[in-house]
């Protein structure tokens, strides 16, 4: 004989399924949030750590500083939806390109020592991510026209800033270039909020000396430490970065089809 669950039991439980639902996407978005937040304090914490004065005073704290980094990113990871994992995920690799040509190739800076750091890459993830979830949280959609106002004069103040009193002309030259990108971008605050990241990842890695820009970039153009239009190099890199996840996501439905 059948026994049949009451109707409004079997929508209890779906309910219940929801709910659980909405509380594990509730409970993730605090999670991001607050490792968004968290940024700038851990990279005070985890670049002072490699600084020139740590290792001077006690030991080259290096590997405490790539073991450090690497977690945070896994944490972040870990707390992120699927299309924002993707994106940490080929940012780690695109930036290490990126750390080889404008480094290595190029030598627009150096770090205090020879080689790249591990945390390097992953740390460009970290960057990336924070501006990201920052930029889509409730309060910024709210603000959004305001906020777009507000870093267009703000970014245009420190640019020129930038390139009158300190001589920068590659902070002047990026920041056209920064600019025109978020024109074609119909200018997306989320590229002011991974910029603001940058600013100060740079901030305090230079400040602690962790790696230092070049007086004259190519040896002909002046440049500050740090200049502060390198934001373009990320915001041009998320161009790239875009293109290829989408084109993960077009790759997916075929390879299922396969299998």
């Amino acid at each position: 004989m059948r026994r049949y669950v009451p109707i409004h039991i079997c929508t209890d439980i779906k309910i219940s399924a929801l709910n659980f639902e909405e509380l594990n996407i509730e409970a993730s978005y605090k999670k991001q949030l607050g490792l968004a937040l968290f940024f700038p304090l851990f990279t005070l914490v985890a670049l002072g750590i490699d600084s020139v004065y740590f290792t001077d005073a006690y030991f080259d704290g290096r590997q405490i500083t790539n073991l450090l980094v690497v977690i945070y990113f896994l944490l972040m990871y870990a707390a992120s939806g699927s299309h924002l994992r993707k994106l940490m995920f080929v940012m780690v690799f695109l930036s290490y390109i990126g750390e080889l040509l404008f480094c290595s190739l190029l030598g627009m800076y150096t770090y205090r020592t020879p080689y790249i750091p591990l945390y390097v890459p992953f740390g460009h993830g970290i960057v990336y991510a924070s501006g990201y979830i920052i930029a889509k949280t409730t309060l910024a959609s709210h603000l959004d026209n305001k906020l777009r106002i507000f870093f267009a004069i703000a970014f245009t103040i420190l640019f020129l800033s930038a390139g009158f009193f300190l001589g920068d002309i590659l902070t002047l030259i990026l920041g056209v270039l920064f600019f025109l990108l978020l024109y074609r971008k119909r200018w997306d605050n989320m590229y002011y909020f991974i910029a603001l990241c940058v600013i100060i990842i740079e901030l305090i890695g230079t400040y602690f000396k962790c790696w230092g820009w070049a007086h004259k970039i190519f040896g002909h153009i002046p440049a500050s430490n740090p200049p502060m239009g390198a934001v373009f190099l990320y915001a041009g890199g998320d161009v790239l970065l875009a293109k290829i996840v989408a084109l993960w996501n077009k790759r997916r439905p075929a390879i299922s089809f396969i299998r």
